[in-house]
């Protein structure tokens, strides 16, 4: 016959452990008093256990409870301090997930289109729709409305772009008599809303109005490369530092940039382009990620020797060129070809500044959520 510890003295054990432990942690810094009367408590919950009664075991556990207690009351605002110590730890762990694990990443521009989106926008005639609509479409596709109406007739001056938190972009629109905010970055208010130094808006005239959706937010693995090489086809994020070209472009204030495309010729291949076809080493890739993007189907268009409607590329700028990347770099393309500046236009990727492949699309809720490939 099996005996079953009654949960009474269960509940006992705990409190005798916990007490022992409170007793040899303390027992430096407690009087003679407060360790002679904590040992007194300690023996009468172990007799009461011995007795296997109830309520002298419930008795002797508060006695021992409230001894405690009124030796070492609860620290002042005990609350808010764990509260704060709560967050510090999750401030550390988050930031050691991105300086060694996972590093989060929006996709700034449509160089990767339709693999991974950047920001796009689209101008309506029609205002926005209703405030639910907007906070669903907000949530789940990443999109947000924009309706601005000038105050005044003006002529735009300047566009001033400010990030916050690494993540919230917003655009200055600066007039002679004023300015203007918006939640868009600088470049695609240009491209897609055409809100552009020069040009003058009458009185109510609308300056941009439609929505806007985000890039495509992606962790990048920063593990892996540690371990393996970078492998053909890979969607691999770098840092332009000491890529010259466009280096020149960028705002010093910046500094260097991160930017991700597909990891198309390895240290020692040949690479040429006949459109719409890659060839490494004399051989078209037989990986199903440059499958896709010579297929012309389902928004991917081939491989091109330039941008559309103008001229060649600095490398691989017509078909019979080729290239052969350095033994300590890699030749980056993006998967949207004909509207991509990548290593055609400015040369290999150093080694060194690889940061990581990218691995999984997190937000918005698209049909691209989920790993890349």
């Amino acid at each position: 016959m099996f005996l079953i510890t009654p949960r009474y003295i269960k509940e006992a054990k705990h409190y005798l452990y916990g007490a022992r432990k409170f007793l040899s942690y303390k027992r430096d810094i407690l009087s003679k008093d407060q360790l002679e009367r904590l040992e007194a408590r300690i023996v009468d919950l172990k007799g009461a256990m011995k007795e296997k009664r109830c309520e002298p075991v419930h008795d002797a556990i508060r006695e021992l409870d409230a001894l405690i207690g009124k030796i070492t009351p609860p620290a002042k605002d005990a609350g808010w301090r764990e509260n704060v110590e709560v967050f510090l730890v999750a401030i550390v762990i988050a930031a050691g997930i991105k300086a060694f694990l996972l590093q989060p990443f929006r996709i700034p521009t449509g160089s990767m289109q339709p693999t991974l989106f950047g920001i796009v926008g689209t101008p309506t005639n029609s205002p926005p729709p209703n405030p639910l609509v907007r906070v669903f479409e907000f949530v789940c596709l990443g999109r947000h409305y924009i309706d601005l109406k000038a105050r005044e007739t003006d002529v735009v001056t300047g566009l001033r772009e400010r990030t916050y938190l690494n993540f919230f972009t917003f655009t200055e629109i600066v007039f002679r008599r004023g300015s203007y905010t918006l939640f868009v970055p600088r470049d695609p208010l240009a491209r897609y809303f055409h809100v552009v130094p020069g040009r003058e808006y009458r009185a109510g005239e609308v300056i941009a109005r439609g929505h806007m959706d985000t890039g495509d937010q992606v962790f990048v693995d920063k593990v892996s490369y540690n371990f393996v090489k970078p492998a053909a086809g890979d969607v691999f994020v770098f840092k332009t530092t000491g890529i010259m070209k466009i280096e020149s472009g960028l705002d010093p204030a910046l500094g260097s940039q991160h930017y991700i495309k597909r990891l198309a010729g390895l240290p020692g291949q040949t690479l040429r382009i006949a459109p719409p076809r890659l060839y490494v080493d004399g051989q078209v890739p037989q990986q199903f990620v440059f499958e896709r993007v010579m297929s012309g189907k389902n928004g991917y268009n081939g491989y091109s020797n330039g941008p559309e409607g103008r001229a060649g590329f600095t490398y691989l700028g017509s078909p019979d060129d080729t290239y052969k990347v350095p033994a300590d770099g890699y030749f980056a393309l993006g998967d949207n070809s004909w509207h991509s500046r990548d290593s055609r236009d400015w040369g290999f990727v150093p080694e060194r500044n690889v940061t990581g492949r990218g691995l999984f699309v997190y937000w918005p809720f698209t049909a691209r959520w989920g790993l890349i490939r």
